[in-house]
């Protein structure tokens, strides 16, 4: 492309400061280094995990900031010692790097990376992004809210060149992060119960993945009852709002299910929910997943509650190997195995950012899809 090897200058929405409203400014993307690719983002998902920076954990240290990491794209131009990938390349960025050489990515029971994985944005160095003469921090090594971004090869995937971006960015964070809870890391069984708490993206997308692994009963728990028909479009079986009953939410299931589910998948993020889904298993050999993401609180159980045999686990972006899980959940959904669009609620452009944290914040939307450039 006639961009490479050289500066573009376009538009990215940035963080300033905590707490505070997004504003789009001018910014400066450098050309990629050696082993990095230039990547122009056309869609980006608007994520729980990026309002949990900006409003919940306000680390000032962390900013000034441009935040997405839930993208498709295409490739621009590429470094040196990049082979994998070419200008024209439909791609998506990925928040956890998959090296496929170090200790992690070479053992089939995690996702992890030495090379990169949570944590990438906070290294101010790594960043690609000036805006007025001051590098911008990469949030989660990708950056998203912004028309171009830098991220390194191996937190890259390939897609297949039919994939409509504007449909696929949200395997990039928020589907194969609850899909994969259920199917990678709960490892869901044919005629199992489950239970499902938040029913946001990743929660319905949680629900998607206990239907898609044979579950009998999928029990879907929010607060807010607008969210039941979307969970029963995607595989539930049953609703329950723990605001309609005078008891534990744990004490409910466990009486609706005659002793507790098999399989439960926090999705909120709240360290109480987390104990009421661990609560909520069956004793013996019921599983429970944290999905949600915090790290302000403690979690606490009572030991009895493992000892008795219950398997309490997490995980982070649904067990997947990127640059593996992410083409293939591509390719379920152009094979119509994996639902995208009923999660879309919302269309907007970038500049009307602010408007879609506004709707996520009070509950409004399920995803949010940003028009970041033009194909």
């Amino acid at each position: 492309m006639a961009t490479a090897g050289k500066v573009i200058k376009c538009k990215a929405a940035i963080a300033w400061e905590p707490n505070k409203p997004l504003v789009i400014e001018e910014v400066e993307v450098d050309p990629p280094q050696e082993k990095e690719v230039r990547i122009k983002v056309v869609a980006s998902g608007l994520c729980q995990s990026d309002l949990y920076f900006l409003l919940k954990d306000m680390n000032k240290h962390l900013f000034p900031l441009i935040l997405g990491h839930e993208a498709a794209g295409i490739v621009e131009s590429v470094g040196k010692e990049v082979t994998e990938f070419q200008p024209g390349d439909k791609v998506i960025p990925l928040f956890i790097s998959q090296c496929r050489e170090c200790r992690f990515c070479k053992n089939p029971k995690t996702n992890l990376c030495e090379k990169g994985s949570v944590g990438e944005h906070d290294n101010i160095a790594n960043s690609r992004i000036t805006c007025k003469g001051k590098k911008v921090r990469q949030f989660m090594g990708t950056s998203t809210f912004s028309e171009y971004t830098v991220v390194n090869q191996i937190a890259v995937a390939k897609i297949d060149p039919a994939a409509p971006l504007e449909k696929v960015c949200l395997i990039g964070c928020g589907i194969s992060t609850g899909f994969g809870a259920a199917v990678n890391v709960a490892k869901v069984e044919p005629g199992s119960t489950c239970a499902v708490f938040g029913l946001g993206a990743i929660g319905l997308a949680a629900v998607m993945g206990c239907k898609a692994a044979g579950a009998k009963r999928i029990i879907a728990v929010d607060i807010n009852p607008d969210k039941a028909e979307k969970a029963k479009v995607l595989g539930a079986t049953d609703f329950v709002n723990s605001k309609d009953h005078d008891k534990p939410i744990s004490q409910v299931l466990t009486e609706m299910t005659t002793g507790g589910v098999d399989y439960s998948l926090e999705c909120v993020g709240n360290v109480e929910v987390m104990r009421s889904a661990l609560e909520c298993c069956a004793p013996g050999w019921g599983v429970s997943v944290i999905v949600g993401y915090t790290n302000l609180h403690d979690i606490t159980a009572r030991p009895i509650q493992l000892m008795t045999g219950r398997t309490w686990k997490g995980t982070l972006f649904g067990g997947f190997k990127g640059k593996d899980g992410v083409p293939k959940m591509v390719k379920n959904y152009l094979d119509k195995k994996v639902k995208l669009d009923e999660f879309i609620t919302h269309n907007m452009a970038l500049d009307q950012v602010n408007d879609a944290i506004e709707l996520l914040k009070q509950g409004k939307c399920i995803r949010t899809v940003l028009s970041v450039s033009p194909q």
